[in-house]
């Protein structure tokens, strides 16, 4: 298949894809997602089969504003208009009861499913012009780190797809936020682009779902994307290691090797000779580790490395989402050294 590489401006180009039943890479604010026409079941598969995605994972509806909701969803509680009218457009994802016209194909046979209305004026543009949801996934194949540029999404589906839309850099650099608004009390499924902070302004409190801090047991059906699978990751294993910052420093200087890794905040970049060290931002700055973290996990795959450690940041802000992204990348393999170091 020959993928074509469109422009910001090819919109009608793009729409018209989606409608003929192809798969488009659209730019968000997020990262890059793998659209279809979310009310065509056949489009929808075939976003499993480009990505390999598992079966079970559910994926979001894109719409370009909050009014469309009652076309897709039912027993629209007012949080969710209260929460649209606060931060969409933008990367929040919420999970509602859906209308039988949602596929199975995108909600994998739950009764509920992902909204969201992204913040990329390219993308509401050709959900405008297509008049109809997109289902879209990150960009990647499956597993490995999202994509927050065209490269990236060249790099994976190439070959794949019918096109990649380039619309710049991601500026988030996360996927969205979700919050389940059908169980008793809000409860997040996933942390994003949003951070848990800014929903209880809104919402009151927020229950978080373990599947943000630990796997899935075997056999649990995830209720939203990220939450079950291995996510995020190079081809070299990842550890975490979580803890103040002085101290993770230290601990991965001593595992380090020729042929290691390092992931770590902007003042440790020199601290690691002799391996591979790749810098996220500042300790502080958890709004720019979250737009460099995927294009760090993915840089490594060039490198020749066998282990990468991380720093990982606290779980304030932004923090608790790239924290969440380099768990899953290690298949929460995690050192703890908040309570003392383990050697």
């Amino acid at each position: 298949m020959k993928t074509q590489l469109l422009t910001e401006r090819d919109i009608d180009i793009a729409a018209a894809i989606l409608r003929e039943g192809g798969l488009v890479a659209v730019p968000t604010e997020t990262v890059y997602g793998l659209g279809a026409d979310g009310l065509n079941p056949a489009a929808v598969r075939r976003i499993f089969q480009a990505k390999g995605r598992p079966q079970d994972n559910p994926l979001i509806l894109h719409i370009p504003e909050a009014g469309w909701l009652a076309r897709y969803c039912r027993n629209i509680p007012p949080s969710a208009y209260a929460l649209a009218d606060r931060f969409w457009p933008g990367p929040l994802t919420m999970v509602l009861s859906r209308r039988s016209v949602v596929p199975n194909a995108v909600t994998c046979g739950l009764d509920t499913v992902g909204m969201r209305c992204p913040d990329h004026p390219a993308f509401l543009a050709v959900l405008r012009a297509l008049d109809r949801p997109v289902a879209a996934p990150s960009g990647n194949l499956s597993g490995r780190p999202s994509p927050t540029c065209a490269a990236h999404m060249v790099e994976d589906m190439d070959g794949r797809i019918e096109a990649i839309m380039d619309g710049g850099p991601c500026g988030v650099g996360v996927e969205s936020t979700i919050v389940d608004l059908t169980t008793p009390a809000p409860r997040l499924l996933r942390p994003g682009g949003l951070p848990l902070e800014a929903l209880e302004e809104v919402l009151g409190q927020v229950a978080v779902d373990k599947a943000v801090n630990a796997p899935l047991s075997p056999g649990e059906k995830p209720r939203a994307p990220g939450m079950k699978y291995r996510h995020y990751a190079p081809k070299a294993p990842v550890t975490v290691v979580t803890g103040d910052s002085r101290r993770t420093a230290r601990y991965i200087l001593r595992q380090i090797g020729p042929r290691t890794g390092v992931i770590c905040f902007d003042e440790y970049a020199g601290s690691f000779p002799g391996c591979t060290v790749v810098s996220i931002g500042s300790a502080a700055d958890a709004g720019e580790q979250a737009r460099r973290i995927f294009d760090a996990l993915r840089s490594f795959d060039a490198t020749g490395v066998d282990a990468i450690y991380a720093q990982c940041p606290g779980d304030a802000g932004l923090g608790l989402a790239v924290a969440n992204r380099l768990k899953k990348a290690a298949g929460f393999q995690i050192v703890d050294l908040g309570e003392g170091e383990r050697t």
